[in-house]
């Protein structure tokens, strides 16, 4: 052995052993230290106790994006497929991917009439008067009516008690003519979300929230009867693209289980590998950057912009923000979360909003109500593989 080699053998010898508490968290960042009991100071090891389930489940703290200036907020871009938008990217028509679906759902309604004596039927419950749940539900009842589903909206006041909802919903869980439930979210404040979705019968959780269809959707070796419209709409678009998801890395912004939860349960199960980024992620665009696919349902205006993009990525943008506009009808105008001028000059094809994942999320709502009409009539055996 050289010498250089034994001086530094002696000095490693030497050199007292690095503690195991110079790799643990330091005391503060989760629990307070605890001083040596007499029993640890004479060699006998105290026993740790383990961590509560809510320590292991971890902080119930909401998603708080920062919001942008309104003077940031860029116009929409051109409704309609084949418009030049001064960029190189493909445009994923939305509208013209519902219009297909609707067409299929329209002749399957009409050949369950003619097969049963019955259509399928579609409850809404509204709480409270917000703006876009009531344009939201105006869109999903004007889609009903245009491929023959029966549809009922029950609308309750804002301050109406839990009770209230729940009992709404029981109404519809007993009623047969009635196949698909739904909630419009979110409720108001006092209200438990997760009480009131659970009240929902399982065979008509078309919207597919309850505990049951999202655990089943979690395991792959098991299927949901219904998954959730939106991310079945962002499934849809990239496979209608010819968009090939298994190994690709995407990035999913925004977690709720609304759209980010099972959106990215969904990805896997088409073998994708997905980083999922929230509100408490750091440096979220450098994730972006690496993805080959960016799904966006943040719900921020313009959170996403072209310097979060690789060359040639695609881009699905579920975001549907408000910005005031008074020279719209209605005062205000929707824009998605990704600044589409931006991001178009860099994507190889991306979703507009309006015109992109909307129509098709209201086209899988109403899919899901004719597989759960199908299965009540004895026309099928099971839902539609996803």
């Amino acid at each position: 052995m050289g010498g250089a080699a034994v001086a530094l053998l002696a000095a490693a010898r030497r050199r007292p052993a690095t503690p195991l508490s110079f790799f643990l968290p330091r005391a503060g960042l989760h629990e307070a230290a605890t001083p040596a009991t007499e029993e640890e100071k004479g060699g006998t090891r105290r026993r740790r106790s383990r961590s509560s389930s809510s320590r292991l489940l971890g902080p119930d703290i909401p998603d708080a994006w920062d919001q942008p200036p309104s003077s940031v907020a860029r116009p929409p871009p051109p409704s309609g497929a084949g418009v030049d938008y001064g960029s190189t990217a493909t445009i994923i028509d939305g509208k013209s991917v519902a219009e297909d679906i609707r067409f299929q759902i329209t002749e399957e309604v009409r050949q369950m009439k003619n097969a049963v004596g019955h259509v399928p039927g579609l409850a809404v419950v509204l709480v409270g008067n917000r703006r876009d749940s009531q344009s939201y539900v105006r869109y999903k009842i004007k889609g009903c009516e245009e491929v023959g589903i029966k549809s009922l909206l029950a609308e309750l006041p804002g301050n109406c008690t839990e009770d209230e909802v729940v009992d709404s919903v029981s109404r519809f869980n007993e009623d047969p003519s009635i196949h698909g439930i739904l909630v419009q979210l979110p409720l108001p404040q006092h209200m438990d979300e997760e009480r009131i979705l659970s009240a929902i019968s399982l065979g008509k959780d078309v919207d597919g929230f309850h505990p049951l269809n999202v655990g089943n959707l979690a395991l792959r070796s098991r299927k949901p009867l219904f998954v959730p419209c939106a991310a079945k709409a962002c499934l849809e678009l990239l496979l209608q693209s010819g968009i090939d998801l298994m190994g690709k890395h995407v990035a999913m912004i925004g977690r709720s289980k609304v759209v980010g939860l099972p959106t990215s349960l969904l990805l896997q199960r088409h073998h994708a590998t997905v980083s999922i980024i929230h509100a408490f992620t750091t440096n979220p665009e450098e994730i972006t950057r690496q993805s080959d696919i960016v799904i966006s349902a943040a719900g921020v205006a313009n959170l996403v912009r072209g310097s979060w993009l690789k060359e040639g990525a695609v881009v699905i943008d579920v975001g549907t923000n408000p910005i005031e506009d008074p020279t719209s009808d209605y005062g205000y105008r929707l824009t998605g979360d990704v600044c589409f001028e931006e991001a178009a000059r860099v994507a190889s094809a991306i979703t507009p909003v309006p015109g992109g994942v909307g129509p098709v999320t209201i086209a899988m709502l109403l899919a899901n109500t004719l597989d759960s009409a199908k299965l009540a009539y004895g026309l099928a055996t099971e839902p539609h593989e996803l």
